[in-house]
This record gives structure tokens, sequence and C-alpha cells, in this order.
């Protein structure tokens, strides 16, 4: 740990609270900022509670951002009491949230502007591998200001890469979402089929670990899906937020997504069901509409 480094967190949701106390579990004097209540895991640490944005920035060297959508991120950086105006030259923006690669390159020129510097460094793994410090990061910014910061993620993640220029970083993580939304849904239909014909859907799910249908999605969602346990997790808004990134990127683009497409109108039929807050596992509560039967429940075939 470099005790020059001060630090500030802002976000402290569900996965930005347990990062965080990573950092300040480590040693580092750590400023923090959240719109809601400090979280428990917070709450009896040595974690400095700011009453804004802008005093986090004034405070810290290096400031982390995790908040849910672009506009959140704007508004953190450059709203009223925004960290913008309580940056001093050469401090270091590094924003962990998932958000839009078009608007973070409008961000990252900003702050540049101002003598500081900026990394986008969106994560993968959910609450757990935010508990568990095993997070996959891609980053996008300069490889100098990486290799600094770099210490400090490794506290936070165990898969990190620099990706490219600012904006990267946040492309690779729209690309990881589709992965995950179009698996979750694959595992989804093979669960619903096997369960319908009248096979245990347990049994199924274990055998497929064994082969070359195996995945991480298959292990976690696959076995949600069977004991139906829904709690987030990882929002299914927030994964709509995410493939409304990735659709409309595309369309930027001249790219055709249509699979993805699919994906997010599932997702927008659990959240017109009342589920935008259960865990995007439940993605399999609208194909299970659509069969009218759910997985575990008797076979009348």
């Amino acid at each position: 740990m470099s005790n020059q480094k001060k630090l500030g967190f802002i976000g402290l949701g569900i996965m930005g609270a347990p990062m965080a106390n990573h950092l300040v579990n480590a040693g580092y004097e750590l400023f923090i900022n959240t719109r809601s209540k400090v979280p428990e895991i917070l709450a009896g640490t040595k974690a400095i509670q700011c009453p804004s944005p802008q005093a986090v920035a004034e405070q810290a060297d290096v400031i982390f951002i995790m908040v849910p959508d672009t506009p959140d991120v704007e508004n953190v950086l450059f709203g009223d009491k925004g960290v913008a105006s309580g940056l001093s030259k050469g401090k270091v923006i590094v924003d962990m949230s998932s958000i839009s690669p078009i608007s973070t390159r409008e961000f990252a020129k900003k702050i540049n502007a101002l003598g500081c510097d900026y990394l986008d460094a969106p994560v993968s793994g959910g609450e757990v591998g935010a508990k568990n410090a095993t997070l996959s990061i891609m980053v996008g910014g300069d490889e100098k200001v990486f290799e600094t910061i770099k210490p400090i993620l490794d506290l936070m993640g165990k898969n990190i890469n620099l990706v490219g220029k600012n904006g990267d970083g946040q492309t690779a993580k729209v690309a990881n979402q589709i992965i995950v939304a179009l698996n979750i849904e694959a595992v989804a239909e093979a669960l619903l089929f096997a369960s319908k014909a009248g096979a245990d859907p347990a049994k199924v799910r274990q055998a497929l670990m064994g082969g070359f249908a195996s995945s991480k999605i298959l292990e976690v969602h696959g076995e949600r899906m069977v004991k139906r346990t829904f709690d987030p997790g990882f929002r299914i808004e927030l994964h709509q937020k995410d493939l409304n990134l990735a659709l409309n990127c595309a369309r930027a683009l001249g790219v055709s997504l249509p699979n993805t497409a699919t994906a997010q109108e599932l997702f927008n039929s659990c959240a017109a069901h009342g589920g935008k807050a259960w865990d995007h596992s439940a993605m399999v509560k609208a194909l299970e509409k659509l069969a009218n039967f759910e997985i575990g429940q008797e076979s009348k075939t």
C-alpha cells in the first residue's frame, strides 16, 4: 500500500459497499459518499463519511465511483457539489459503474481538461464477486495510469485487464452483458425443456456440469432456477439497462444483435410482471409463462 494515497468511494450499494470495505481493510484512508444510509459493513470502520462527491474529491487522491447508470455518473461528476468541483491537478477518477462507452469518452475528456486522469473500470462478478474480491475488471484508459492504480484494483478483483483507451472498458462490459444474458436464456430454455419432459432439472443440471455445456451461468443461475431463489444478485432492471446500451450502440454501429434483442424482451416481460428487482436468473419466469409450466412442477406429459 502506498501511504501517500487517500482513496474516495462514491456509491455504496450491493456491490459498492463490499468493494469499499476491501480498501478499508487494506489500511487505506477512505472517504465515502452515498445517497442513502451508510451500509452496516462500513458503519463501524474508519471510513470517513463525506457530505458530497465534491468533499470526497477534495480529500482523496483516487476517487472510485460505483453507481447504477450513465446519468448517475454524470451527476456525481458534474452535478451540484460534484466530483469535478473538488478536483485538483494530478488526481485520478476510476469509474467502476457500467455505463455508455460514448458518454464515458466525453466524461474522460472533461476530467482530463481539469488536469486529472480517468479510467473506466466496469466489473463483472456480481455481489458474490464483490464480497470475495474476485471481480473481473475491464479497464479503459492510459496504460501508465492503469499500472499505478492496478495494485488497488487487485484488492477488489482477480481478472484485471487493460482493454484499451477510455470507453473500451465499458465496451468490454457491454459485450460481457450480452454473453451473460444469452447464456441465462440458454440455461433457462434447457432446464425448462428438461423439466417439462419429465426429467429432474436438478439432476439434468448436475449432468450437464460435466460436459461441454458447463458454464458459470449453469452452475450459479441454473441452481437458482431449480431452487427458485431469485433474490438479487444482479437485478433485472440493471441488466435491462446494460442491454439497452448494447442495442443502442449496435444501432449506431449498424450491427444486428437479434438474440440480444430477444433476451431484452424476456427481461421486459419479467419487469411487466413486477420483476424488475428480481435476480436476472429470473428471466426463466418469462419463458415459464410462455410454456405455462414452471421448472420443478410435476409434468403431465
